[in-house]
């Protein structure tokens, strides 16, 4: 890609984005940000994909010596942990993304974390230094559902006066520390010792503007001063099922595998209170979450199979994050709570009809006799019999309302249609078999509770062809779409 380098001869800051006259006479817009550090003479180079237009990646050489030697705005990927230079400072490494200045990295020192993410207030007594829990007005100690609801009333109260934009963005980054645990621990360890190693917040991944030097070989860009930042984020708005949260005391970690989406809530989100004793029953709700919220990039590096990988999420601002249980969430919570507390109660029964179920294949019906000779009452949900904690409901729900019989065979399901016969395992990571509808369903389960799924697939002895086995289909990250295939199988003609 070209590179363009020219001095800057004027530039329009009024405007936004703002406008660089070049010497050759072109033209650039670069960010007001950018702008409010460049002057006549400075020097500017940029790759020009189009035209003369400045894309994400900005080198500006000042024509000044000074604290702000060099500018250099790039896109940024992960940012590392802390680490110590041989002056044993702590810095991390930004890798730039897409870059084209033959800068691959920029090193940044955490003392510059701290000035410009934590804000730690200064030492000079005549400095109106305010620490971040101080400017939501809650002490060091409060539960993340008071650090919420601090920040929500310190937000209606600045937007009611018509304070100045600057304290609404203040209250916001630091309800934005404070509201992750993880930073809110950085942040805390920094306030006992201000030399503590800094982590930069979400790990990363988006635009950011520095002052500094290039280093001699010119792949690295040593940073001493940053002048903004703005991570990737979007709008994002969904249903969750209440059961991918792991509950702690005050907070809970919700997880979407589907999306890649990990982000904490606490119970001022939910107007609700929990314990750590929801994750006995979680998998018994039903319930689903309906969260609106801001999300950014985040990354961490996990260790798989011998081998660092990095692993790209995405995480919620907690000051951009709102969540809603359905209305009847109550009546929901209290029918798990007595599914569980009659598993315990019925323990030794149902152990006796999961033994069962290890050797053949059993209708509902059937199992209904069986719990009622068992003194198991008749509100019993029976297919909570070989239920899982991480089964999806979608999955069952969707074949169950079209069988005309439903059978449990260890942790399967075996659903009766009018078309075929399909066995279920309602869980990510697995799939559905779908088989020709048989003449004799008794003779067909007698075979397939003989075999193997491995056998069906291989076809071993003809068993797939016996069966009648039409294909497999894996359970993808778009339950619609698993929904459309179900149905083109069945040769049923509803439409979603």
């Amino acid at each position: 890609m070209p590179i363009l380098c020219e001095r800057v001869a004027s530039i329009a800051r009024q405007r936004s984005p703002a406008v660089c006259v070049l010497t050759n006479r072109g033209k650039i817009l670069v960010s007001r940000i950018l702008a409010g550090h460049i002057m006549a003479g400075d020097e500017i180079a940029f790759p020009t994909p189009e035209g003369d237009t400045a894309g994400p990646e900005i080198y500006v050489t000042k024509a000044h010596s000074g604290i702000d030697r060099c500018l250099y705005q790039a896109p940024v990927g992960y940012v590392t942990q802390p680490k110590l230079d041989k002056r044993q400072q702590h810095f991390v490494s930004a890798q730039v993304e897409h870059g084209h200045l033959g800068i691959s990295a920029i090193l940044l020192p955490c003392e510059i974390l701290r000035e410009y993410f934590y804000r730690l207030p200064q030492e000079d007594a005549q400095a109106k230094g305010h620490n971040l829990y101080e400017i939501l007005g809650v002490s060091s100690s409060a539960a993340p559902a008071e650090v919420r609801l601090a920040f929500k009333l310190r937000h209606l109260e600045l937007t009611s006066t018509g304070a100045p934009h600057g304290e609404q963005v203040a209250a916001e980054r630091a309800f934005n520390i404070l509201g992750q645990p993880e930073l809110r621990a950085c942040y805390d360890m920094l306030l006992g010792d201000p030399e503590a190693p800094a982590v930069f917040p979400y790990g990363g991944f988006g635009a950011i503007v520095v002052s500094g030097e290039r280093s001699r070989e010119g792949n690295v860009f040593f940073a001493n001063r940053i002048l903004a930042f703005l991570p990737e984020h979007r709008s994002r708005r969904f249903h969750l099922p209440l059961r991918n949260c792991d509950f702690y005391d005050d907070r809970a970690l919700c997880r979407d595998v589907r999306r890649n989406l990990e982000f904490w809530i606490d119970p001022a989100v939910l107007h609700t209170v929990w314990d750590s004793s929801w994750n006995r029953w979680k998998h018994l709700l039903s319930t689903r979450l309906e969260v609106d919220g801001t999300f950014v990039r985040s990354g961490k590096y996990r260790k798989r199979d011998g081998n660092w990988e990095l692993v790209i999420w995405e995480t919620a601002l907690p000051s951009r994050l709102a969540a809603k249980l359905p209305a009847d969430f109550p009546q929901q919570l209290e029918t798990a709570r007595t599914t569980y507390h009659r598993f315990g109660q019925y323990s030794r029964a149902l152990e006796q009809i999961r033994s069962c179920l290890e050797h053949r294949a059993v209708e509902t019906a059937e199992l209904e006799r069986m719990c009622s000779e068992l003194n198991i009452p008749g509100s019993f949900d029976i297919a909570q019999i070989s239920w899982h904690p991480d089964y999806d409901p979608l999955f069952y729900r969707q074949l169950s309302h079209r069988a005309r019989r439903i059978y449990l065979f260890r942790c399967e399901y075996v659903f009766d249609l009018e078309k075929a016969i399909i066995v279920e395992t309602p869980q990510l990571g697995h799939a559905t078999y779908v088989f020709a509808k048989p003449r004799s369903v008794e003779t067909f389960l007698t075979l397939y509770t003989k075999v193997t799924k491995d056998d069906i697939r291989r076809n071993r002895d003809n068993i797939g062809e016996r069966l009648g086995f039409i294909r497999r289909l894996v359970h993808g990250t778009n339950p619609r779409l698993w929904l459309q295939e179900i149905r083109r199988q069945v040769d049923e003609k509803s439409t979603l």
